[in-house]
């Protein structure tokens, strides 16, 4: 069995530096250490500055002299596997599980690929390069948004502390939340349903904003569906939900999150930023076709999620379906 090296340690060069001051030789700075002369003589020579030896110059340059690029820059295969899956609007950590759901084993780390991209940008000044990121952010950080809330005018409503417990888990199938996309031209507005257990979305373009035609829309899509799969809904409190009440009438359930807390449904805020990506705010709906807006949900709906252990959406609805179809079909197969 051969031997095992280490790199010298900061505190191994400080040792070094001192007793190269003070006199001490080669072999005794060595034996003092625990290494070979060898490695000694071969680190006073390659990290020594033009002042003499010394501990922090001599640290940093075997840092850059190991350096050879990050995993991306060195490896053109994978940073095309990555790059063609950023383009399509998968975050850098459904990338990286994704891969790692496929290959069986951590191919690369979602910093990694966050580093890639903002190192890309600092040393190019190239700022097309933050569109590979959903968000198309060049920097992390929050938005601090301040609006009077509207709870008060909204008749019926039912605060989110009502809503059954069965609902926190996700681990039922048939609970949805909703929100409102808007865009810089007038009367362009999206409304967006997530299923809180598959993350499955839904959008459609609605011709108004306003409360009537937003809870006609909600009931055109939730109408048709089972029972069990349209159970309960979950708003904010604008003013476009004041007519939630109309939904009682096909057994669901309305419940509102407390004010200035849009978080508590956090998983159709998430889905909006998702379609951001493709759907920006200066985006014009007029051009985009019926085909191009469907084209946009089918990709938001099969990219995959860590939620979901890296199964897409249209994949946990299946196994739902499969799930629900076995146990609806099961007392029949007894008789």
């Amino acid at each position: 069995m051969g031997k095992r090296y280490s790199q010298l340690s900061i505190e191994e060069r400080c040792d070094i530096a001192r007793l190269q001051t003070e006199g001490t030789s080669v072999r005794q700075i060595a034996a003092s250490l625990d290494r070979p002369p060898s490695t000694v003589a071969r680190e006073l020579k390659r990290n020594r500055a033009q002042s003499g030896y010394q501990a922090t110059y001599a640290q940093q340059q075997a840092r850059a002299r190991r350096w050879s690029g990050s995993r991306l820059e060195r490896d053109p295969e994978l940073r095309e596997k990555v790059l063609s899956r950023l383009r399509l609007g998968w975050s850098p950590e459904a990338v990286a599980g994704r891969l790692r759901m496929e290959e069986g084993r951590c191919v690369i780390s979602h910093e990694s690929i966050y580093r890639f991209i903002y190192a890309q940008i600092a040393r190019t000044k190239d700022y097309s390069w933050r569109h590979y990121l959903r968000r198309g952010k060049s920097k992390r950080g929050r938005r601090r948004r301040g609006k009077a809330s509207s709870a008060s005018f909204i008749a019926h409503r039912r605060p989110i502390a009502e809503r059954p417990a069965s609902v926190d888990d996700r681990q039922t199938f048939g609970n949805w939340e909703a929100d409102l996309m808007q865009f810089g031209r007038s009367g362009q507005t999206v409304l967006a349903l997530q299923e809180r257990h598959s993350r499955l979305l839904i959008a459609v373009r609605l011709p108004s904003k306003t409360a009537a035609p937003v809870a006609e829309s909600i009931a055109a899509i939730l109408g048709p569906l089972p029972p069990e799969f349209r159970q309960t809904v979950t708003f904010d409190n604008g003013t476009e939900f004041a007519h939630h009440y109309e939904l009682h009438s096909l057994g669901i359930e309305t419940f509102f999150c407390d004010t200035y807390s849009p978080w508590q449904k956090g998983g159709v805020e998430n889905g909006i930023g998702r379609l951001r990506w493709f759907l920006p705010r200066n985006t014009d709906l007029a051009a985009l076709s019926d085909e191009e807006f469907t084209q946009v949900l089918l990709i938001n709906n099969n990219t995959p999620r860590k939620c979901l252990g890296w199964r897409t959406p249209v994949e946990a609805l299946q196994t739902h379906m499969l799930h629900f179809k076995c146990e609806s079909t099961f007392p029949l197969s007894r008789e």
